[in-house]
């Protein structure tokens, strides 16, 4: 199964009101572990910066001036998400504003059944949160400490930590492990102090008369048939 995690820095909160996304970070991972394959671009937003925006991302007007237009990666973005789950943390936001950018392109829009909202899983799992993704980070003990700044690179990578802790991979594996390790360990003790086995000094007589055994080969000759019972008559004349 193969899943996008990504994230966005943008230069405000409003897609609809002018503001544009800065970054996309984009990890792949394959059956819920990152592959190392990544997509990673700064953009040129073809605005102003708020200053509220650069205090959060710390990306400038003077660093993104020379980076590329939305419409100049779309498609890079595109092909290299394919048709896979996309996974961001509340995602609504993220998804506002990559559709937002995708339409001034004339493409189509990324449809909501696609996307899959790590924070929804928090509240769910941890409905007493809180949910951000520091968060999360102390919750599940991932180290978060490279981020000073929102990057959307970054982001990606420790969500998708994250996400793997939220839907139990990791857990669930280290779980049955030790449940496993626990179960060969108490065998491997009850076999040191079991008692060896003995041998009888003696055969047990035969506990079957010579007239119950002649009854019972006229009962089975009148079945009829290769009946499995004729091998062990066999077996008993032979011996």
């Amino acid at each position: 199964m193969r899943e996008i995690v990504f994230d966005t820095e943008t230069t405000g909160l409003n897609p609809l009101g002018g503001d544009r996304i800065v970054e996309i970070g984009c990890v792949e991972m394959i059956n819920r572990l990152p592959t190392g394959q990544t997509f990673h671009v700064y953009l040129n937003p073809e605005r102003d910066m708020p200053d509220g925006a650069f205090r959060v991302h710390g990306l400038s007007s003077e660093f993104l001036a020379d980076k590329p237009l939305f419409a100049d990666i779309a498609q890079d973005f595109i092909d290299f998400i394919g048709d896979a789950a996309l996974v961001a943390h509340n995602a609504s936001f993220d998804m506002g504003f990559i559709n937002a950018e995708l339409v001034r392109v004339k493409m189509s829009g990324i449809a909501p059944e696609r996307v899959v909202d790590t924070l929804q899983i928090a509240r769910r799992k941890h409905p007493f949160g809180p949910n951000s993704l520091d968060a999360l980070c102390q919750r599940y003990n991932i180290d978060n400490s490279r981020r000073t700044k929102h990057g959307a690179l970054l982001d990606s990578e420790i969500l998708a930590e994250v996400y793997i802790e939220l839907t139990g991979g990791r857990q669930a594996d280290l779980g049955l492990a030790t449940v496993e390790t626990a179960a060969v360990e108490r065998l491997s003790a009850n076999l040191s102090h079991a008692r060896p086995m003995l041998k009888r000094p003696h055969v047990l007589p035969e506990r079957l008369q010579a007239a119950e055994l002649a009854a019972h080969r006229q009962f089975v000759a009148t079945l009829g048939g290769d009946l499995i019972w004729n091998d062990y008559i066999r077996e008993t004349d032979d011996a």
